[in-house]
């Protein structure tokens, strides 16, 4: 029987129509693939809660859950798991986002992020994200 990871993550969209992304850092599992930032959701948390907890803790900034919309989903092999991604759209947030736990960051235009090496559960997201902005 195969295990089920879920994960949580935002495609933060700024005023331009730019979508943030993350470099993984060395020492970590697809290290130099850029993802969009979240993280898994905990025993006992929805996704909207730990997407919240994992962009305080990886972004340093706020968002509510009010301001976190379901776009879509990923499903894709990891290894010996399962990984289901949660991908909401979030407009608003206050702070400004710095790599805390990642090694850089990018503002990009969707159509962009087909260039960058991104984790196989992430790029299926590209085109809804162009169809969005």
């Amino acid at each position: 029987m195969t295990t089920t990871m879920q994960v949580a993550a935002a495609a933060l969209i700024d005023r331009d129509g730019r979508v943030l992304v993350q470099q993984r850092p060395p020492g970590r599992a697809m290290a130099g693939l850029w993802e969009f930032p979240g993280g898994k959701i905990e025993p006992g948390e929805t996704p909207e809660q730990a997407l919240i907890r994992e962009l305080r803790e990886e972004l340093a900034i706020d968002v509510t859950a009010a301001c976190l919309a379901p776009a879509c989903f990923a499903s894709a092999p990891l290894g010996d798991r399962h990984l289901l991604l949660l991908l909401f759209v979030c407009r608003k947030w206050s702070g400004v986002p710095v790599p805390l736990e990642a090694t850089a960051l990018q503002w990009l235009r969707p159509v962009a992020l087909h260039r960058l090496a991104m984790p196989p559960a992430d790029r299926p997201l590209i085109g809804l994200l162009e169809a969005l902005v």
